[in-house]
């Protein structure tokens, strides 16, 4: 397994990550728990935690490139949601597990 994981910095990290996981649960499994939202991906799993400081976001998967490309997916969705803000800041370091 492969994981990617960062935290960008917003105040307004959980109504992102509820947006999100509202807007992908048309076409993906979703869940959306308090501050925390998973989406369950073909390839990958990404989970996002909102905090008073931002999201920390883990996208987990067997092919370490389909995560890589999941990384792009996410951080454009995100920026999407948070357009008065953005671009965010996206500093993705890779965990092995």
């Amino acid at each position: 397994m492969s994981t990617i994981q960062t935290t960008v910095k917003t105040e307004s990290g959980a109504k992102y990550v509820q947006q999100l996981c509202k807007h992908w649960s048309h076409k993906l499994e979703t869940r959306f728990e308090g501050d925390t939202g998973t989406v369950t991906f073909p390839s990958a799993v990404t989970t996002m935690t909102a905090s008073a400081e931002g999201i920390a976001i883990a996208i987990t998967g067997e092919d370490r490139g389909e995560v890589e490309r999941l990384t792009d997916v996410v951080a454009r969705h995100i920026d999407r949601f948070a357009f008065r803000e953005a671009p965010l800041t996206y500093d993705w370091s890779w965990r092995e597990d």
